[in-house]
């Protein structure tokens, strides 16, 4: 998922992505513990992916921040 995605999602959808991307990164961490995983490299992926929106959000946040 890319920061232009991302800026164009609303901020319920951001929460809504947010919460899937969390609940797919504890069933992976998951699969890693008992050996199932196939795709290691996709926990880092879902984990700049959250990162990517936390940041966005942050942004959101600041900018708001600035104009009151």
């Amino acid at each position: 998922m890319k920061a232009k995605e991302i800026r164009q999602m609303s901020d319920a959808e951001m929460d809504k992505r947010m919460k899937e991307l969390k609940s797919e990164l504890f069933n992976l961490r998951f699969q890693l513990a008992t050996g199932q995983l196939d795709n290691p490299m996709r926990i880092k992926g879902v984990k700049k992916d959250i990162a990517r929106i936390m940041t966005i959000t942050k942004e959101r946040a600041m900018s708001v921040q600035k104009e009151a």
